[in-house]
């Protein structure tokens, strides 16, 4: 707030709020909320600029740009690669019917710092080639 960044402020404040609110609930998973938040942030954003909005798409980007500041390291991709691979030979899945069981495995030995699409998307090319 002492160096006038109003943007970063209010984005500050809205993630405050979900905090607040996410602890009041009971769920306390505060890297949950963040990553929530962010997401909102940039569907928000390609939403604005599909409907010409650059304006809008241009603050929903910054306040996506400053929760992700808060936000642990994402995983590279052989890091990705590695864990896929791990995950699939560990639960033994073998199609595209067993990718529930490799995407659980990642996504708890990732410890929330992937996204569930990447995750998705890299099992599904695991399981089908």
């Amino acid at each position: 707030m002492k160096a006038g960044d109003r943007d970063r402020a209010a984005a500050l404040r809205l993630v405050l709020s979900e905090l607040q609110k996410d602890a009041k609930e009971g769920a306390g998973d505060e890297v949950a909320v963040l990553r929530r938040e962010r997401k909102r942030r940039r569907e928000s954003e390609s939403v604005y600029r599909e409907n010409g909005r650059d304006d809008l798409a241009d603050s929903e980007a910054r306040e996506a740009a400053a929760i992700e500041t808060y936000l642990p390291a994402e995983l590279s991709d052989d890091e990705l690669d590695a864990l896929v691979a791990a995950a699939v030979s560990e639960t033994g899945a073998e199609g595209p019917r067993d990718m529930g069981k490799a995407i659980k495995h990642v996504m708890s030995a990732a410890s929330g710092r992937v996204d569930g699409k990447r995750v998705s998307g890299k099992v599904k090319e695991a399981l089908t080639a």
